[in-house]
Order: structure tokens, then sequence, then C-alpha cells
């Protein structure tokens, strides 16, 4: 047992899954945990991310789940090992929560909602005494080492406050959505230490298209469903995906754009633009496209006739048009590749303020097996702190809880 002036002081910054999670896993150990937030309440951006839907991992094999890490994929693998998707359910069922696979392979709660696992998660941290202080902004160390916040009361009124504490867990999210407590201001504070960051950039975001006033009108916010989407990596090699994407008045988004959002970033990066190659009837051959495009087409116009034989909606029909010569038009084979291989070129892409998430981050040189920064020792770190990104479907969330749980664990190693 402990004295009471042996007890250390143990302070976890940032209240999204990958911080609450580290403060389960310490507290379950028998330490004393406080958990400060700049919000309000906790947990936004977790609760926004369910408002939708709330998809808290995949189920596919673990094997191919690791992959979706790209390049962090060999640095997240020890942590996602021992907190596998299958792990992850089996938490949220002791919460009394329910789960389901989805036919995409997704992972939902039955209720479909953040809200009710998030109540489950707080009542139990509340029963295991974690103390959590909203309101509270971090702004750094002081000269003494000491954490400083700005503490807001209900009134808008606010002080500046100092905390000594023996370990803390820095869990503070990446940039995207700083409405709802990630800013990225956190990087500063770590600079100021030497520790070596990768630039926050937006991941999961959406791509700049000059798209034509007439075409922008009347199209956006039309899905593009059934299609296949590819792009080349800064390795030359090819990645594609069955999805669907979304018409925006500046671009175009959606789910399979998401997916690829890393390798188009990058090609804008290096080269000053992106092209992705869509595939507007993933389901027909080129032989049979042509095969159809070849009947007569009697009185029809060219747009209609492309509805009857080949069941393309309106936005696809009017993506060709917006992104193809007139001459292609008039030739059967150069329509039917152009239908496989419809390229579309952005030379920018979202600000991260609008991403779903963010790329870049602390750099996993500078911290040890268990997430303490080698520079800073008692300094841990976890979530979308660390220079990682994935795409969306439950890996974003997943990696969040692993590295929360490895950051909790590394501190009771720590203590010990």
């Amino acid at each position: 047992m402990l004295n009471q002036s042996s007890i250390p002081s143990i302070t976890i910054i940032g209240a999204g899954p990958a911080g609450l999670m580290a403060a389960e896993v310490i507290a379950s150990a028998g330490f004393s945990v406080s958990v400060f937030d700049a919000m309000p309440s906790v947990g936004r951006k977790f609760l926004l991310a369910g408002v939708g839907g709330m998809n808290i991992t995949h189920s596919e094999p673990h094997a191919q789940l690791l992959s979706r890490y790209f390049n962090a994929e060999s640095d997240l693998q020890p942590y996602i090992d021992q907190f596998t998707s299958k792990d992850l359910r089996e938490w949220i069922h002791r919460l009394g929560v329910e789960t389901f696979v989805g036919t995409s392979g997704r992972v939902f709660p039955k209720e479909m909602k953040a809200a009710p696992l998030l109540r489950a998660w707080l009542y139990k941290l509340r029963s295991m005494d974690v103390k959590i202080f909203t309101r509270h902004e971090w702004q750094g160390w002081n000269e003494s080492g000491e954490l400083t916040f700005i503490r807001t009361n209900t009134d808008k009124q606010s002080d500046i406050i100092s905390i000594k504490t023996d370990v803390c867990v820095l869990a503070l999210g990446g940039a995207s959505w700083p409405q709802l407590g990630s800013n990225g201001v956190w990087v500063n504070y770590l600079q100021e230490k030497n520790i070596s960051i990768a630039p926050l950039v937006p991941s999961n975001c959406g791509f700049n298209v000059n798209w034509s006033e007439k075409f922008k009108t009347e199209f956006a916010g039309e899905p593009i469903n059934t299609i296949q989407l590819s792009c080349l990596d800064s390795q030359s090699a090819m990645h594609s995906i069955r999805s669907e994407a979304m018409v925006a008045a500046f671009g175009i988004e959606g789910t399979g754009v998401y997916a690829l959002s890393s390798f188009l970033r990058q090609q804008i990066i290096q080269q000053g633009k992106a092209e992705l190659i869509i595939d507007l009837l993933p389901d027909y051959s080129l032989e049979k496209i042509k095969s159809l495009l070849s009947k007569d087409r009697q009185k029809n116009s060219m747009s209609n006739f492309l509805r009857k034989q080949l069941n393309l909606s309106p936005v696809k029909i009017a993506l060709l048009r917006e992104l193809t010569e007139k001459n292609v038009w008039s030739d059967i084979n150069l329509l039917t590749k152009t239908i496989k291989n419809l390229k579309i070129n952005s030379f920018s892409y979202r600000p991260i303020e609008e991403a779903i998430s963010s790329a870049g981050g602390i750099d996993f040189d500078e911290l040890d097996v268990h997430l303490m920064l080698k520079k800073l020792p008692g300094v841990f770190c976890a979530g979308e702190m660390l220079n990682w990104e994935a795409p969306t479907g439950g890996y974003l969330l997943t990696a969040c809880f692993a590295t929360g749980r490895a950051a909790g664990l590394g501190v009771v190693e720590y203590l010990r």
C-alpha cells in the first residue's frame, strides 16, 4: 500500500477515446487519475462521429485491418495486437452495450449512436473515482515544469492555474474539427521541448475540382454510387476501392475518396496535382460496354442512349460530359475506355478544419515501446497525436483505443 505522501499525481490531458481509455487502465491498477479537457463536456468529437451511425471498429481479419494504417502499420501493430478489434468489441459488451457487424464488415453499437456508449463508460470511470475537469485548456509547461491550464468557468471568466504532476498522458487529438477541441496547438509546446513532429495535414478529406458552374449548380450534393476509384501512390503502385463518392460544390468527397486521400494528398504535395481514376461501371467489361454502345441509337440522344443501354445515372452521364472532349462522344472505342477510366484532376485538398481526421504528429522514434517520450520521462502520448493515419471504417477509433490503452499500461509500468 502506498502511504498518502507517496501517492503519485497522474494527469491525463484530453478526454477523447484515447485519454479516457488510458484513464480506465490506470485507475484499474489502483491509481488516482485526473482527466482535463478544454471543452465544456467530454468526448465531443466521439459523439459527433457517431451522429450518422457510430462505426466503432471493423470485423475484417486482423492482418488486413493492420494494413489500413499504411506506413504506420509496423509502429501501431504492437498496440493493436494487444487490443484487437475483437477485444474492443468485448470491452464495449462489458459496458452493457451490444454491437453488430454491418454488411460492409463495419462494427456498430446496436443503437447506432455514441451517446449510450459514452454514458456507460463515464459511469464506470466515475465509479472508479476518475476525476474529470472540463473547461481546462492546456498551455504547456511553466518554468518549474508544472502543467499550466487556462481554466474557464460557466460565466466565461478565465484564470491560469498550474498543476504539479508526476506522470501525464497527452491525448489531445490531431487538428481536424478544431471547434470540438482538437486544434493542434499542442504541437508548439512539444516542439519547444525538441520533440520531432511531422506537420499535421488533412486526412479523410475532400479535394477541390474546377467544375463548371452548370455542373456544380445541378449536381452538388449528388452521390456517385457503384463505382471503383483508383489512384497511384508515391511508389507508382495502384490502389483501388469499390465504393461511392459525392459531388461537392468545391469538388469531390465521400467514402471512396477518403480511403484514397493519403495517396491523393501525397501526389499534390509532390507533383502539384492528383489524378483520381473512376470506373463508372465496375461490373461491366470493356467488351460488354462496347457491344451495348454499338447498337443502333435510333433517335435517342447520346445521353438517353447511355442511360438506356448502360443504366448510367444522370450524375455519371454529367461527369462524362464535364470531363471529356466532344470527340470522345462520337468515338465508341474512346467513350468505352473513358467510362472505365474517367480521370478527375485536383490541384489542392480541403483545409484541415474540414477533414474527418488528420495525418502527421509525433514521430514514433520519439517514443519508447510504452509510448513515453524519450526526452520527457513521465510524459506519455496516445491517439491521433501520433504520426499515423487511417481511412474511415472504424480504423481511426481502433488505433485511438489501442494506443490509449498502451499508454495507460505504460504509466502503470513506469510507476511500479
